[in-house]
């Protein structure tokens, strides 16, 4: 009787456990790039014909300047993310160092789907995926060379598949596929709205004819949702500069809108950042090595400036681990990188992500942070195990934000 009591005592820690892992004061969310797999439609692109997806580019790295860091090494080795007991252990990790959401970058081209099956067969089927949220993050831009690393800079550009959707299309096909997800116990929500990341409006109106028909597309996706159960849909911008090139576009009663007019005009909610490259392009491809050091004290402090863009929703601050996309590219092409990525920095960074949004939050907004990326190792940009530093950025993670469980919870201090 006395082990029977002490089993059922174990449990209810465990289940208390989990439960304070859900409760966690601030979300954390990794961007996961779903390419580790042999998706059907590699073939169509003529890449990545040894079988497991983009591992291929990370293997057959090799330095291209004596201080070059490649190639990188994953601790675990090149498991597969279409395999739930591979997802099993990733999603046990991510959780003991206190990242709670998983966002999946989400693809969709010529009427079908792509790299879905690290979402639907790996982590849904992953025994313990329920206890991490996900979300999904449209990324709606077009395919060209960029993962081949057989071709260099001045041909990467030729698009291979176009990503525009039009209107009638997004209705019919995506509006349903995406509340399927909504429905998910696990999908992460604000106010019982599902977020939806996007990241290239300015390629929905390209595809859509315009910024009317998209906010067309949007009304019905939030009324669709309703229907659905949910309080409408919370529309999550990836990044201000993904609409700048249409900024001059006239809305109905305004020729001259600015990305700020846009963002209102489609009722976008919130906006983060998928990687400091995209935000700091400039600077860094001014050298041919930035450090990271420098790159995080550039970086981490722009959070007011990206605020100020777009004042009336929210920012979410947002730390990436690195950047070098030389795994991409042929032997003979380098490309400027960040160098000496360090869990010791990136803490630093953590650190001021989570004081901003204490302090910086919009009423009604949840405290969240976004980390580039959780599996972006062609870009140098991952917080899973390596063989240089080990589970280094995972426990830099779990010393910031362990502590953010509620009182009385087994947490880290």
């Amino acid at each position: 009787m006395a082990k029977i009591k002490k089993a059922i005592a174990a449990c209810v820690l465990f289940a208390a456990a989990l439960s304070a892992i859900a409760k966690q004061e601030i979300d954390v969310a990794a961007y996961i790039w779903p390419a580790y797999q042999n998706e059907p439609r590699w073939a169509e692109l003529g890449i990545f014909k040894d079988g497991c997806g983009e591992w291929q580019n990370v293997y057959q790295a090799r330095p291209k300047r004596p201080w070059h860091n490649q190639p990188v090494e994953p601790l675990w080795g090149y498991g597969r993310d279409d395999d739930p007991v591979e997802m099993s252990r990733q999603i046990d990790a991510a959780l003991a160092a206190g990242i709670n959401v998983f966002i999946y970058d989400w693809y969709w081209y010529g009427g079908r789907p792509f790299l879905e099956n690290a979402l639907n067969n790996g982590f849904l089927k992953a025994p313990n995926n329920s206890r991490m949220k996900f979300y999904l993050m449209w990324a709606n831009h077009d395919v060209n060379g960029l993962w081949d690393n057989t071709i260099g800079a001045e041909k990467k550009g030729k698009v291979i598949w176009n990503a525009d959707v039009g209107l009638d299309e997004f209705k019919k096909k995506l509006v349903p596929r995406f509340i399927g997800y909504f429905k998910k116990p696990n999908y992460y929500k604000v106010g019982n709205r599902p977020v939806l990341g996007i990241y290239e409006p300015r390629n929905l109106a390209r595809g859509m004819g315009g910024w009317a028909n998209v906010k067309e597309a949007f009304d019905f996706l939030r009324a669709e949702s309703k229907k659905a159960g949910f309080a409408g849909v919370y529309l999550m911008l990836n990044s201000p500069a993904r609409i700048s090139s249409f900024r001059d576009t006239a809305l109905p009663g305004k020729a001259n809108a600015t990305v700020a007019d846009i963002v209102g005009y489609l009722g976008f909610d919130g906006f983060t950042t998928y990687n400091w490259a995209t935000e700091y392009w400039s600077e860094l491809v001014k050298r041919e090595r930035f450090p990271y050091s420098e790159w995080v004290d550039m970086c981490a402090s722009g959070y007011d400036s990206n605020q100020q863009k777009l004042t009336k929703i929210q920012y979410f601050p947002h730390v990436s681990t690195g950047w070098d996309t030389n795994p991409r590219y042929p032997q003979d092409q380098y490309q400027p990188s960040v160098v000496d990525s360090n869990p010791r920095d990136f803490e630093r960074a953590l650190r001021i992500a989570k004081k901003w949004i204490a302090s910086n939050r919009h009423s009604g907004q949840p405290k969240l942070i976004t980390l580039n990326a959780w599996n972006e190792w062609t870009e140098g940009c991952y917080l899973m195990p390596d063989k240089r530093h080990g589970y280094g950025f995972l426990n830099a993670c779990a010393r910031v934000f362990k502590s953010d469980c509620p009182k009385g919870s087994k947490g880290e201090k």
